[in-house]
C-alpha cells in the first residue's frame, strides 16, 4: 500500500506529464526550445514576487511568466532584434532580478530555494495537488480548443490568418498555457527542470509518431512513465525526484532513437521507405 504523500506526489506527476507533453510538441514545433528555458528562468522571479506580495508561489510564478511571454511577444514585433536575442536578454535578466529580489528579501534565508529549483514533489500536499490537478485539466481543454488553429499557424501564420484562426490570440493562449505548466510543474521537477519534461518526451515521441496528434499522444505517455518511474527510481536508489524523472526522460529519449534507427536501417534493407512525423516546421 502507498503511503499518502508518495500517493499525492504520483498523482501530481501524472498530472503535469499529461498537459506537458503535447505542450512540449508546439515548442519544438515552434523551434521555441529557449522560450522555455526563458520561463523557467523567470520562475525565481515569480517565487519572490509571491513572497513578497503574501501570494502562493505558484500564482507569482504563472504571472510573472505570462508577462514575460507577453514581453517576448511584443518586442519580436517591435523590434528588429532577432528572437533569441529577446529571449537570451529576458532570461537572464529576469534570472538576476529575481536573485537580487531575494537578496533584499527580509529573512530570505529562511526560503529554501532548493525545493523550488528542483522540486519536491514527495511534499506534496493536499491542496497543491488540487491545484495542480485542476491546472491540468485547465490546461488540456485549452490545448485542446486551440489544437487545430495553433498547428496551422506553426505551418503557415498568414493563411490561418486568413482563415479566421487568430494566430496573435492564439499564441497568447498558448503562452499562458506553457506558463501554467512551469507554475504547477514547479513542485514536481522544479523550475530549472520543468522544460525538460516538456522538451525530452516530445522530442523522443517525434522519432516515433507519424502525425502530429500521434505525436503529442506518445510525448504524453513518455512523460508519464518518465514520471512513474522517476519516482519509484528516487525511492529506490535515494536520489532526488525531479531530476531522477527527468534522467528517466533522457534514457528514453534515446531509446526512442536507437529505436528509430534500427527501423529505418531496417527499412532501407527492405526497400521500404518509412514514413516520418509531418512536424509543422518541416513544411514551413
Amino acid at each position: 500500500m502507498l503511503d499518502d504523500f508518495f500517493f499525492r506526489a504520483l498523482l501530481a506527476t501524472l498530472a503535469v506529464a499529461a498537459v506537458a507533453g503535447p505542450t512540449g510538441c508546439v515548442i519544438l514545433w515552434q523551434r521555441k526550445a529557449y522560450f522555455g528555458d526563458t520561463m523557467a528562468h523567470s520562475a525565481l522571479l515569480g517565487v519572490v514576487l509571491g513572497i513578497i506580495l503574501g501570494l502562493n508561489p505558484e500564482a507569482g510564478v504563472f504571472g510573472v511568466a505570462f508577462l514575460v511571454a507577453a514581453a517576448v511577444v511584443v518586442l519580436q514585433r517591435v523590434s528588429r532584434l532577432p528572437g533569441d536575442t529577446i529571449l537570451g536578454v529576458l532570461a537572464h535578466s529576469t534570472l538576476a532580478i529575481g536573485l537580487v529580489a531575494m537578496a533584499l528579501t527580509d529573512n530570505y534565508r529562511q526560503y529554501e530555494l532548493t525545493a523550488y529549483l528542483f522540486g519536491d514533489v514527495l511534499a506534496v500536499g493536499r491542496e497543491d495537488l488540487a491545484l495542480i490537478g485542476l491546472g491540468g485539466l485547465f490546461g488540456l481543454l485549452v490545448l485542446a480548443v486551440i489544437w487545430r488553429p495553433l498547428v496551422a499557424a506553426t505551418l503557415h501564420e498568414g493563411l490561418a490568418a486568413a482563415e479566421g484562426a487568430k494566430p496573435l490570440r492564439n499564441q497568447l493562449l498558448y503562452m499562458a498555457l506553457v506558463a501554467a505548466v512551469v507554475a504547477v510543474g514547479m513542485q514536481v521537477v522544479g523550475a530549472l527542470l520543468v522544460v525538460a519534461l516538456m522538451i525530452v518526451p516530445a522530442a523522443a515521441a517525434r522519432t516515433l509518431a507519424h502525425t502530429p496528434e500521434q505525436m503529442a499522444l506518445i510525448a504524453v505517455l513518455v512523460a508519464t512513465l518518465s514520471g512513474v518511474l522517476g519516482l519509484y527510481g528516487s525511492l529506490w536508489f535515494d536520489t532526488p525526484t525531479g531530476p531522477t524523472i527527468v534522467t528517466v526522460a533522457a534514457f528514453l529519449f534515446l531509446g526512442c532513437l536507437a529505436f528509430d534507427g534500427g527501423t529505418q536501417r531496417l527499412g532501407r534493407s527492405r526497400g521500404v521507405r518509412r514514413d516520418v512525423v509531418r512536424a509543422p516546421e518541416d513544411d514551413a
